[in-house]
């Protein structure tokens, strides 16, 4: 298992767009990918379920991932975490 603490830095933290892309980035990888905040943790592959942790600009999170491509997964969405999309 390999999991990492974020400062969320994207302007639209995880609504909208930004949510919707960073599920689909989630489920490009095999690992289980789980997203926590403020000791809620959510399948990192389940809109409804990063959307329900509210995640906002400043907020901490972890991301955790357990597989063969856990490394990759946690670090592409960390990135993702980091800038809004285009």
């Amino acid at each position: 298992m390999y999991s990492k603490e974020i400062i969320v830095h994207c302007e639209s933290g995880l609504y909208n767009k930004q949510a919707t892309y960073f599920v689909q980035k989630a489920n490009d990888f095999t690992s289980n990918i789980w997203l926590e905040s403020e000791n809620r943790k959510m399948n990192a592959k389940s809109l409804l379920g990063v959307m329900s942790l509210s995640v906002v600009t400043g907020s901490v999170v972890t991301i955790s991932a357990d597989g063969a491509d856990e490394i990759q997964a946690v670090d592409t969405l960390d990135a993702l975490l980091q800038q809004d999309i285009a």
